[in-house]
């Protein structure tokens, strides 16, 4: 019965999980930055679509920075799914940084803190770097073992050649695991780091492809290396400037970033690495990939953060700023001035502002057919008008919830298309915030602490929208 269980639970963690903007694979631009009507997962909304991309362009030619932009609309409108679609066409090269308004509050340390490492997180440093390189083809290698077990260890000789030289080199016990490792015989083509010693296989050589060896379909052949077998070779790494105030801010800060628990980083600490940078920026060894910081339910700052973000984005090391918030006119937290979208006038002020729209009936309809080919639900033309007309009425997030309820519960019919009957009866199961506000209304009496006097008909509706 346990072998069931585990066997059952190892199965599980394949599945790969389904998300809200799981869909999303970009922003659906041509190349002209023009909205296509249904690309890449996105649907509708084309001008706040095509405003993203006309940011997007400014931030891959990273010449901007401290920029902001507000993503404004009602709930359910896709501010986040545009927020993803620039992450996801962004590529991984560009730092992009998600984080919610709330969650500074959680963390165990300063609001500030929290925002700085996430400015920072936001900034992508490209190091490029000169390393010694040993390529070549393999001609020969050869491998003297110890007669005696436990005697002296292995050792070796490697002979490598390119079109114009070739040499021999006495290998190690170290090496000749390494290249036991990597299973690399005469005719590869390998590249060895002088500084590291480690080893890669760049290939098998044109000159034996017309050996009759067991190769695979996979197997990539390469020209012989030209010049000398000792190159000079330019790498470059990835980093960003919150990875490398880590590592610098403690003795063992390359661990911290594997548990997460960085904990707070001094100002100097900072400063230095900042200097650095900028030496290494002269000397044209590095240069600064500008990112992006998406903060989510933006309202949730309070007068202090907004007061931080407003000097942070005049740092020139400042990554682009994108916000959302779905609140109309409301109070600052933490003052108890009001302010459209609770954000203060003065931040407003640098921000360039996106607003969404609510969707059409047929929109609503193009989304649902995405979501249904992304959760694997076949569902009939009938089923799908109705969940459209859910959707228009209610709001999306609940006809977007009702897909998976609605096919487990054709799964228990044992059907195989979900069918009109599904939907109404998971209609009749889960409420939407219409329904369960009338609830309340009727039933408020029965209800602990009870403050209905003030919620009427009018609010409630306005809670809908």
């Amino acid at each position: 019965m346990t072998e069931l269980k585990l066997s059952e639970s190892r199965d599980l963690t394949r599945i790969e999980r389904i998300g809200a903007h799981s869909h999303i694979r970009g922003l659906g631009l041509d190349s002209s930055l023009e909205p296509r009507d249904v690309s890449e997962g996105m649907v509708g909304q084309a001008q706040a679509r095509k405003a993203a991309g006309v940011i997007l362009q400014m931030i891959k030619d990273g010449k901007i920075a401290g920029r902001a932009i507000l993503l404004a609309g009602q709930p359910g409108t896709g501010k986040t799914a545009i927020a993803m679609g620039m992450a996801k066409s962004l590529g991984l090269e560009t730092p992009f940084s998600m984080l919610s308004g709330s969650e500074i509050f959680s963390l165990e340390m300063s609001k500030t803190e929290a925002l700085m490492q996430a400015f920072r997180k936001s900034i992508g440093v490209r190091i490029k770097e000169e390393t010694e390189i040993i390529e070549g083809e393999v001609v020969e290698i050869q491998i003297d073992r110890p007669a005696v077990s436990g005697a002296a260890s292995k050792t070796g000789k490697l002979t490598l050649k390119t079109t114009d030289m070739e040499t021999v080199y006495d290998l190690g016990a170290k090496m000749i695991e390494a290249l036991g490792k990597e299973k690399v015989q005469s005719g590869d083509v390998i590249a060895i780091d002088k500084a590291s010693g480690k080893i890669t296989k760049l290939g098998r050589s044109f000159s034996r492809s017309r050996d009759y060896d067991a190769m695979g379909p996979q197997t990539k052949f390469v020209q012989c290396p030209d010049g000398e077998l000792q190159k000079r070779k330019e790498v470059v790494h990835s980093v960003t400037l919150h990875e490398i105030d880590v590592i610098n801010s403690r003795t063992q800060g390359f661990l911290a970033l594997f548990t997460g628990d960085t904990g707070e980083i001094r100002a100097e600490v900072r400063e230095q690495i900042d200097t650095k940078v900028a030496e290494w920026r002269e000397e044209g060894k590095a240069e600064i990939v500008p990112g992006v910081l998406f903060i989510d339910e933006v309202h949730m700052l309070d007068i202090e953060c907004f007061s931080f973000l407003n000097r942070a984005l005049e740092n020139e090391m400042a990554p682009i700023l994108v916000v959302a918030t779905n609140r109309g006119i409301t109070s600052i937290r933490g003052t108890d001035y009001k302010s459209p979208h609770g954000i203060p006038i003065d931040l407003l002020d640098r921000l360039l502002i996106i607003t969404t729209q609510p969707y059409s009936e047929d929109e609503i309809r193009k989304i649902l057919d995405i979501r249904c080919q992304e959760e694997d639900v076949e569902m009939s033309e009938d089923a799908k008008q109705l969940l459209t007309k859910i959707g228009h009425e209610t709001s999306l997030r609940y006809a977007i919830h009702l897909i998976t309820a609605s096919a487990l519960n054709c799964q228990k019919r044992k059907g195989m298309v979900v069918e009109v009957q599904d939907i109404t009866r998971v209609y009749s199961l889960f409420l939407d915030v219409r329904r369960s506000t009338q609830y309340l209304m009727e039933y408020q009496k029965e209800y602990m602490f009870n403050e209905a006097s003030i919620v009427d008909g009018a609010d409630a509706d306005a809670m809908h929208d």
